[in-house]
């Protein structure tokens, strides 16, 4: 075999096909360019691809693993390179990693011999991490092979289920005879023949389904599976019983068989190590845990241990690090242990590069890879093309080789070179827009220049066969370098992967400079996608607060035997089709924002960029379950009734809702199915305000307002009671001191610190304002945190005049009521002028309203009258020393309510001020920066219930932190604080500085506007019509 000669070209930067300048590949920073080409003998290296094509590449025997690899992805195209890896058998007849950082010819012994296997490394747990297409291809070629060579197993169901989503990527839409015939000559899974009805049952529901969205539900399928991703290292326990050990982006995980049976996380592990055939895991202490320090397991042998510790390493550094850590010096005189370390760019760099970098994105078109004409005919036996290596290694006594070419380091073609930029192919030939990809699911190479016409004498008119035949110059460049002969390295007529060169655009055309500036950085620039953008962020939120009733609650509380099964049906039956229902609508939000956002080329064409048809069609399936919506007021009804029958049933509640999980009051996640619905109408009234009339969108978009403004105006009475209704009952547990608050008729307005005048001066008070009766408390001191009564005060027949010259205390006022007076103080002229407008407000609705009886007391305080004595009087001082600690500071029990913050900022809140906090609920990544630190920290934010609550991810179950908002200000930096960067905010309250990074100006004004809503409270009535029935 005749190798080509080497190209002149000089080797350069590795650039993405058709890219007029240079650009950088996949596992390198932008502006990097590839290591120098090492001098010495060049050897020959047979990399076999994700669909079992082969490829040759020519490199010198010196050169580091890195360089091949990268050679590998520049061949691809591939900028998320970083999931990937090579693997080979060594002379152990191990599969291990290809090193990046060692010569090659210090890990392939026989290089001529030896067949590296392009695999998928690492496995995120969520696919949406991957950004690019092309990258999501890779990965469901991936699980295609672990399906057929039986490494992912599970139970029949999801296997048939992932196997319609695979034949739907190949043939298309559901033909009965079409789809039985492919399956019969097709092995996906181990014993198919007993599943395929099943998968033919699966299939025909996929109808109008993309090759990519089947790429994307077979990942989503996958990725909840048991063993997505795992790699079963066998090892023995201490007792000599027989296990597996694993890694994964969690931590270190064992099974027996194909079982977990226990897990180590990351953050619970300190060491891991080897010793000979000993593999150490040295965990951290815990007193709660009955694990040993160090735990032991017995591998084969010491290259077992050392082959499972380096993934180990690898796979700790990829998911947990924020950046690749940096070589250990090396020891003058003595060595200990192993210098390995993880090689390459981490998660976070790898999804931080391909976000913000400015490379020209070039768009990868997932097209169907097994089409036929005529499906009445049955196919030909197509050969098996999902070999898996056995534990011995790769096949390697097949009869005819896979498709083999020649690839050398000039593959990575300099900027400088005009040739390269000019090269032209002819196109696939598509029949029925289907890609007439056969037999091993590939592309055929094809070129950024303009298109060239088909040859007739290629076209197949009958059966598909599986070697695939089309037209190419015989002097094409192919990646820069000059295209062979296909008869010199392809007996059976087969091309190369296809992944070489993925489609630019229909025109195949180059994006000017023009439009890339427009697209820098954040591709969709468009305003109506970052509302999108917020769909999905927020319905992660919602989905979550779902879980918290459906799962957390119903797992701590709903098991008891002291939980009746009448509130146990009433939840499951209120809440279960709801999470059911927005756990699919969620999937479809997904799915359209990973095609909206460029992975693909659908922008070009622009079919997924909107958004109005994912939410008119599932807003119509949601009005059947409208029913629900009403329940929510005998949910917590139920519940309120069943906590008074039972105190164990209410000291479980209070357990729960001091879980982590439990962020807010617990009947707040009770409303949030109708609070969601305002946040749809929201977002639908912000598309339709920006699209023009004449846009694909909008009149989508304009449906599905009408029809959710339909349902928000139908519950909007009753939600506006519920809410009352469920403060009433937070405030409830709050106060002590009293019978029951929750009477009908009663509504709050207002609750907030005032200082109150008494003969030893100002003693602060909180302060809680119902439409019949104001009630002022102090600050408790049982273990509770609650607030004890002091006294009360009737509106019917109470006057209210300011006194601030009366008394000589600034932002003063006097409440005279049945036989007594009050002197209170506010802390500035503007609360003093909320309270004043609210209480006149409430006393003009208790002269014409038939309220509540405003004996609300215990017997235990004297009637109306504030209890003077020098107990209380002791018991506030303390309190005055409590208001100045830190709200960080833990309490044994809800010592971070509103009530709390309130009392600790000295200020106060009203019911309007709660409404609007429900309709400005917001989600979404942040990039946080504290005052005096360098660098930025990306956190998943959550704000509501005027708070800021912090997360590593959205996959997360409960904050790390939280942040209340009450008493903050919100501000843009000026220049003197040195934040040179775009759409950053500022938090500041007393000493506290806080800055927050947003990915666009949509998002920016969105915080902004949010905070605001927290920070700078409103005094807007909103009260309940006294006419109407209460919930209660």
């Amino acid at each position: 075999m005749a190798e080509p000669e080497p190209d002149p070209t000089p080797s350069g930067a590795g650039q993405r096909l058709g890219a007029p300048e240079t650009l950088g590949i996949s596992t390198l920073d932008p502006g990097l360019r590839p290591p120098a080409m090492p001098p010495g003998r060049h050897i020959t290296i047979r990399v076999r691809m994700l669909d079992d094509t082969e490829e040759l590449f020519d490199i010198s025997q010196k050169a580091s693993g890195k360089v091949l690899f990268d050679l590998v992805c520049a061949h691809m195209n591939l900028i998320e390179g970083d999931y990937f890896g090579l693997e080979f058998q060594n002379q152990q007849k191990m599969m291990v990693w290809l090193d990046h950082i060692k010569p090659i010819i210090k890990q392939l012994r026989r290089p001529k011999h030896t067949i590296l296997r392009f695999s998928v490394k690492f496995f995120p747990p969520d696919h949406a991490q991957l950004l690019e297409e092309l990258t999501r291809y890779l990965f469901a070629l991936q699980i295609k092979q672990d399906l057929s060579g039986g490494r992912l197993t599970c139970n029949d169901s999801s296997a048939a289920l992932m196997v319609s989503h695979i034949i739907q990527s190949e043939i298309g839409d559901f033909d009965e005879s079409h789809c039985r015939s492919h399956l019969l000559n097709n092995n996906y899974i181990p014993d198919q023949m007993p599943l395929i009805d099943k998968i033919m049952e699966f299939h025909s529901k996929h109808i109008g389904q993309t090759p990519a969205e089947s790429d994307y539900q077979l990942l989503e399928v996958a990725r909840r599976l048991e063993m997505y991703g795992i790699r079963l290292h066998p090892a023995k326990d201490r007792e000599g019983t027989k296990l597996s050990l694993a890694v994964a982006h969690t931590g270190v995980l064992v099974f027996q068989g194909h079982t977990r049976i226990n897990a180590f996380n990351w953050s619970k592990v300190r060491k891991l190590s080897f010793k000979r055939k000993r593999f150490l895991i040295k965990l951290r202490p815990d007193l709660n845990s009955s694990y040993q320090d160090t735990l032991e397991f017995l591998m084969a042998s010491r290259d077992c241990c050392k082959v499972f510790w380096k993934i180990c390493v690898e796979y700790h550094a990829f998911f947990r690090l924020f950046e690749e850590p940096k070589p250990k010096p090396k020891p003058v005189l003595f060595t200990r242990g192993s210098s390995f370390r993880f090689s390459g760019r981490t998660q976070k760099q790898v999804i931080d590069y391909v976000r913000e970098s400015e490379f020209k994105k070039i768009p990868f078109e997932r097209k169907h890879s097994r089409v036929q004409q005529n499906s009445r005919l049955s196919p030909l036996p197509s050969p098996r093309h999902h070999e898996v290596p056995t534990e011995s290694g790769f096949p390697g006594d097949r009869l005819s080789s896979p498709p083999r070419r020649h690839w050398k380091e000039s593959v990575l073609v300099s900027a400088e070179d005009p040739s390269a930029l000019r090269m032209k192919a002819s196109p696939f030939h598509q029949r029925n827009g289907h890609e007439d990809r056969r037999g091993s699911a590939s592309r055929l190479e094809e070129t950024r220049g303009s298109p060239q016409q088909t040859h007739p004498e290629h076209l197949n008119t009958g059966v598909v066969s599986s070697s695939p035949v089309t037209a190419v110059h015989p002097h094409g460049m192919v990646n820069g370098q000059k295209s062979l002969e296909l008869g010199s390295h392809s007996p059976n007529g087969r091309q190369p992967s296809p992944l070489t060169s993925p489609l630019l655009n229909d025109a195949c055309s180059v994006r000017t400079d023009d439009e890339d500036e427009v697209r820098r950085k954040r591709f969709p620039t468009d305003r109506a996608y970052f509302i999108a953008k917020e769909l999905l962020t927020t319905e992660r939120t919602y989905l979550k607060d779902l879980e918290v009733v459906t799962v957390s609650f119903q797992s701590a509380v709903g098991q008891d035997e002291a939980t009746p099964d009448s509130l146990r049906n009433t939840i499951s039956s209120t809440f279960e089709p709801l999470h059911k229902f927005h756990t699919g609508f969620l999937r479809e939000v997904e799915q359209r924002l990973a095609l909206w956002e460029g992975r693909s080329n659908a922008h070009i064409k622009g079919d997924y960029q909107r958004i109005g048809d994912v939410m008119l069609k599932n807003l119509q399936a949601l009005k059947p379950l409208t029913a629900n919506l009403n329940k929510q007021s005998d949910v917590l009804l139920e519940l309120e009734k069943a906590c008074k029958a039972s105190r164990k049933l209410e000291g479980l509640c209070r357990d729960f809702e001091l879980q982590k999980v439990c962020y807010i009051p617990l009947n707040v996640f009770i409303l949030r199915p109708l609070h969601r619905l305002i946040h749809y109408k929201q977002i639908l009234e912000r598309l339709c305000k920006h699209y023009p009339a004449t846009h694909v969108d909008f009149r989508d978009c304009r449906a599905a307002l009408a029809d959710v403004s339909e349902v928000v105006d139908q519950l909007q009475g009753s939600l506006i009671k519920m809410e009352n209704f469920q403060k009433l009952l937070e405030l409830n547990k709050d106060l002590l001191g009293i019978d029951n608050l929750v009477v009908p008729g009663r509504e709050f307005i207002r609750l907030g610190c005032l200082s109150k005048l008494s003969g030893k001066g100002l003693q602060q008070r909180m302060f809680f304002l119902f439409s019949d009766i104001i009630l002022y408390t102090s600050r408790g001191m049982t273990p509770t945190n609650q607030f004890r009564v002091n006294g009360q005060l009737p509106l019917r027949g109470m006057t209210i005049r300011e006194s601030e010259d009366e008394w000589g205390v600034p932002h003063a006022f006097t409440l005279v009521g049945q036989g007594q007076s009050v002197v209170v103080a506010a802390s500035s002229l503007k609360e003093m002028e909320k309270w004043m407008e609210d209480i006149k407000m409430a006393i003009e609705m208790a002269k014409t309203s038939n309220g509540p009886s405003s004996d609300v007391l215990t017997s235990s305080l004297p009637d109306n009258k504030c209890p003077e004595d020098s107990s209380v009087e002791a018991e506030s001082e303390d309190d005055m020393t409590a208001s100045h600690t830190s709200l960080e500071r833990p309490a044994p029990h809800r010592g971070n309510t509103m009530v709390h913050v309130c009392w600790h900022r000295n200020t106060s809140v009203s019911m309007v001020d709660f409404s609007i906090a429900v309709e400005n609920q917001l989600s979404g990544n942040l990039l946080r920066k504290f005052k005096n630190s360098n660098g930025w920290q990306k956190l998943w934010v959550v704000f509501t219930n005027f708070s800021l609550f912090f997360y590593k991810s959205h996959q997360d179950d409960y904050p790390l932190a939280s942040l209340p908002l009450l008493g903050y200000s919100v501000t843009i930096p000026s220049e003197n604080e040195n934040i040179h960067k775009d759409y950053v905010f500022k938090l500041h309250f007393k000493s506290h500085v806080y800055y927050f990074r947003s990915e666009s100006e949509y998002t920016f004004e969105r915080w902004m506007e949010v905070i605001r809503s927290a920070t700078a409270p409103s005094s807007r009535p909103r009260v309940l019509n006294s006419k109407e029935p209460h919930p209660h």
